[in-house]
């Protein structure tokens, strides 16, 4: 190999811009498409729900991870999917000029989430083989550095562009630009990657339809076959169940007129706050949280500790609609206390999945399994927070979300925790 393709495949070269791919696409999908659609008249319980169901590739995703192995490389699916997901970008936002736009846009959205996590099973397959665990320990830092820029361009500054732009050329104009810069932003991406991506040399490790279904068999029985699993399971899914009510209906309330309860708030400034406040108050909540989980360890207290920070601070949001503030910084105060608990507590999920989900003969598959698991029972309460808000109102459903957050704390009393020595099965 010359000097120059080492120099190619250095991971510096291709880890930013590959989980820089893959949040784009994600948090278009699961932010920024609820406030384009608010803005274009679109109900809150058919937001909440369209919105939510497209994102079941996310979780699903492990089904068909055994499959990549059967045709080219993990490297060919990361620049391809790529590639795919800007051109249904650029189409997505042809079908916002269209009478029933709605409907084509939701189809269109639905394949770029196919794309989107296919993507990020190739993208993990490239990390786990050219890395050593040195190295995947080294760049983590890197993922999720870059995969937060990722949140801040898409859920930040594009949709700040798109308020502005809504003033001048109005609203469905404004977020076909948007789209088209989504797009151009993933074809870049994809022509980049497929240059400096390593990978090219993977031989393949399954070599026929039946040998990929019987290694997915496998991964499914020795998944549900290890200790404990059913508790983990309960605690993964009920540690998100208030989020899940909560995040798509956040920046609808944001939105909402304040006649009908909501704050009244333009979309630039949605973006600001989301893109500033959010995205700073997440990264230094990740940071403090994995400072502490390193000293202390993943313990019962711990674990309690972080789901305290992952689920009180939605009071933030009961306190806005209570109170109804005008200022804008009181606001902001409060996404900045959500945002540092969330990136502090979600911690505790991250390393209970690794520590107690993971561990054994298909370590990465059964991690990415549990995942899938844990974006459905996200999704599901996602899918009825439409209906729940229309039907209470904006001030009782954060009432309710703060109730919802109390079976996140009972399974995490209860669920075992697994030692460093101990079997899985």
């Amino acid at each position: 190999m010359s000097k120059l393709e080492t120099k190619i495949i250095n991971p510096i070269y291709w880890i930013p811009t590959t989980w820089f791919a893959m949040g784009l696409p994600f948090v278009a999908l699961s932010g920024a498409s609820s406030i384009m659609y608010k803005n274009m008249g679109i109900s809150n319980t058919q937001i909440a729900f369209w919105t939510s169901l497209i994102m079941f590739p996310w979780t699903i995703k492990p089904l068909w991870g055994p499959f990549l192995e059967m045709y080219k490389t993990k490297k060919f699916f990361v620049y391809a999917t790529q590639l795919f997901t800007g051109v249904l970008f650029g189409l997505l936002a042809l079908t916002l000029q269209m009478n029933h736009f709605f409907s084509f846009s939701i189809a269109i959205l639905t394949m770029i989430a196919i794309s989107g996590s296919t993507h990020d099973t190739a993208a993990d397959g490239i990390y786990l083989n050219e890395l050593t665990p040195k190295l995947q320990a080294k760049f983590v830092g890197w993922q999720g550095a870059f995969y937060n820029i990722a949140k801040v361009l898409s859920g930040g500054v594009l949709v700040y562009i798109a308020g502005q732009l809504e003033k001048e050329i109005g609203i469905h104009n404004a977020w076909m630009v948007v789209m088209f810069t989504y797009g151009l932003i993933m074809v870049l991406l994809g022509l980049y990657n497929m240059r400096v991506l390593p990978g090219g040399n993977e031989v393949q490790a399954i070599s026929s339809l039946k040998e990929g279904f019987a290694t997915l068999k496998d991964v499914i029985i020795t998944f549900f076959q290890k200790k404990n699993i059913w508790y983990s399971l309960c605690f993964i899914v009920f540690y998100r169940f208030a989020e899940g009510q909560a995040i798509k209906i956040i920046p609808l309330f944001f939105k909402a007129s304040r006649t009908t309860g909501g704050l009244g708030l333009t979309t630039s400034e949605i973006g600001l706050l989301y893109g500033v406040f959010g995205s700073i108050s997440f990264v230094l909540g990740s940071l403090v949280a994995g400072y502490y989980v390193s000293n202390k360890g993943l313990t019962k207290k711990t674990l309690l500790i972080l789901c305290g920070f992952f689920n009180l601070p939605f009071a933030a949001y009961a306190f806005l609609a209570i109170t109804m503030p005008q200022d804008l910084y009181v606001i902001a105060a409060a996404v900045a206390i959500e945002y540092f608990g969330y990136g502090y507590g979600f911690v505790g999920l991250i390393l209970f999945m690794m520590q107690n989900i993971a561990p054994g003969k298909y370590k990465m598959a059964h991690y990415a399994f549990g995942s899938g698991l844990m974006n459905l029972g996200f999704m599901i309460p996602s899918m009825i927070s439409g209906w729940i808000s229309d039907y209470l109102g904006y001030k009782e459903f954060f009432i309710w979300v703060l109730i919802a957050t109390i079976p996140a704390f009972i399974v995490t009393w209860l669920v075992p925790l697994r030692k460093d020595q101990e079997p899985v099965n």
